[in-house]
């Protein structure tokens, strides 16, 4: 397990979690359900597998001094910096290439920043038994075992059986599928032959640089640029004149979806993406009246049920069903729950507006 690495995306905008999530301070760094922000759990949730020195994480510039002050423990050499955003198949791609070149036979799990999981030890066991396929030159991916037919995430189709693992099902992948209609979902979900896409993968370095030479060329063509340069005098102006040649891409698209030899292992982990405020309900509610209080300072409610409220100052709510109030010093959004996804459709409307700032 010397070779075992973990790779954590954390450079994302979060902004289906505006207003609380912002571009100086996205979701991965915020305590949204829990005491501690979703980067320092996703790190700390994987100290028993790996010791620290293994556990690199790929994030802006923006980002880097707030993401490394928020885990000490991470030596500072440990924050992979890209110049600029450019979707997570560059920016994995970059991780993979630096961890290769400090061990050649590297084997990397691209992991996320800002999702939820109950069930950590479930987590652990299925990414140490992603590891032992993974030697096998597969692509692994892990799935999650859906809980209803789900319109906003992606879905893995398995196939044959590959092997059993430390007690976990392998199986071939028959591929991936896009986010899908509400028909297509339920036939998904009652087929029992698809997970969703949790967008965790587990590959050694080698065969990731073999995958984006033959599937994304481009993106390796700069990568090849940049490693050749990590350590010299030169890194900084070869990866800011190569990254300008990225395409801007995600994992998925650049080389998951076209790859061959996937690996899928179904889990059931707990796992919540908290990709919207509707999410984020869903993982705190708790009480008879399905009521959240995020941090707020104090809540009169009334009659009111299935309501998100974040606000520093005194909230009331009479009579309110399945309402999102987030309430921060510049910005008041009020939307049903049910259209918690739609808030990330306000980031264009801010620019049309020359609102950026708020962004």
């Amino acid at each position: 397990m010397d070779n075992y690495y973990a790779l954590i995306m954390a450079g994302g905008g979060g902004t289906r979690l505006w207003p609380l999530s912002r571009k100086n301070r996205p979701k991965q760094m915020l305590p949204l359900v829990s005491n501690e922000s979703m980067f320092r759990v996703s790190v700390m949730r994987l100290v028993p597998l790996f010791p620290l020195e293994r556990i690199f994480v790929v994030t802006g510039a923006n980002q880097v001094e707030d993401l490394k002050a928020d885990v000490p423990e991470l030596a500072a050499e440990n924050f992979i910096i890209e110049p600029f955003g450019q979707d997570s198949g560059p920016a994995a791609g970059l991780g993979v290439a630096h961890l290769q070149s400090l061990d050649p036979e590297a084997v990397v799990a691209i992991l996320t920043a800002d999702h939820y999981i109950q069930n950590v030890e479930g987590f652990r066991n299925a990414l140490a038994a992603a590891y032992e396929v993974a030697m096998q030159d597969y692509i692994v991916t892990l799935g999650i075992n859906p809980t209803y037919a789900a319109t906003g995430f992606g879905y893995i189709q398995r196939d044959g059986e590959l092997a059993t693992v430390h007690g976990f099902d392998t199986y071939h992948s028959a591929g991936f599928k896009e986010k899908p209609d509400e028909v297509t979902a339920q036939h998904f979900y009652q087929s029992g032959l698809y997970a969703w896409n949790s967008g965790m993968f587990i590959w050694k370095s080698s065969r990731a640089m073999e995958a984006f030479e033959y599937y994304a060329p481009q993106i390796h063509q700069n990568l090849v640029k940049i490693q050749q340069q990590f350590g010299k005098e030169n890194y900084l102006q070869t990866i800011s004149e190569a990254w300008k040649d990225m395409p801007k891409i995600s994992i998925d698209f650049a080389v998951m979806e076209k790859a061959e030899k996937v690996a899928m292992i179904p889990i059931n982990i707990g796992w919540n993406d908290v990709g919207s405020w509707a999410a984020v309900h869903e993982i705190l509610a708790s009480d008879v009246t399905d009521n959240v209080d995020l941090g707020t300072k104090e809540h009169i409610n009334i009659d009111s049920k299935g309501t998100l409220v974040h606000s520093n100052r005194l909230v009331v709510t009479i009579g309110l069903d399945d309402l999102v109030v987030i309430d921060t010093d510049d910005v008041l959004l009020i939307c049903p729950r049910d259209r918690a996804q739609d808030v990330r459709s306000v980031t264009q409307k801010l620019k049309d507006k020359g609102l950026d700032s708020l962004l």
